[in-house]
């Protein structure tokens, strides 16, 4: 990612340049141990370019930021019909514990001025600079 922002009301709340725009759902049944598993998933994952120009560096490796957005609608069942239903995401005092704890650890093994956030249950306005476009699905289950 280039650069991704998120914007609320009119202001820009949040940005980053060079990092991860994390699109972060939340399940039904997801606790402390999924949150740590992702977030460890998303630090490691090698999709930063080395010297050769080969996607082989993590996070970690490159030296990048995460801009974390709450996003229930990752989870919605799109199995049967022509409307999402949201049985199988987390119920929003849930989540909301669930993402205030994803990035409380997030900051913990990047420290705070790498780790900026969405706002939760807010109309959000994120933008995003895709390199490539690279995106992946990053999932615990």
């Amino acid at each position: 990612m280039l650069n991704a922002s998120v914007e609320v009301d009119g202001r820009e709340i949040s940005r980053v340049d060079t990092g991860i725009l994390v699109l972060l759902g939340v399940e039904r049944g997801d606790g402390q141990n999924e949150t740590k598993q992702l977030l460890r998933k998303i630090l490691t994952y090698r999709i930063f370019p080395d010297e050769a120009g080969r996607m082989n560096l993590s996070l970690l490796d490159a030296g990048g930021a995460l801009l974390v957005v709450p996003q229930f609608t990752l989870a919605a069942d799109t199995s049967s019909g022509t409307r999402p239903g949201f049985s199988c995401a987390a119920a929003p005092d849930l989540a909301e514990i669930q993402y205030a704890s994803f990035l409380d650890l997030a900051r913990a093994e990047l420290g705070a001025a790498r780790v900026r956030e969405g706002l939760f249950g807010a109309d959000m306005k994120v933008s995003l600079v895709n390199d490539g476009p690279v995106t992946f699905m990053l999932s615990t289950r």
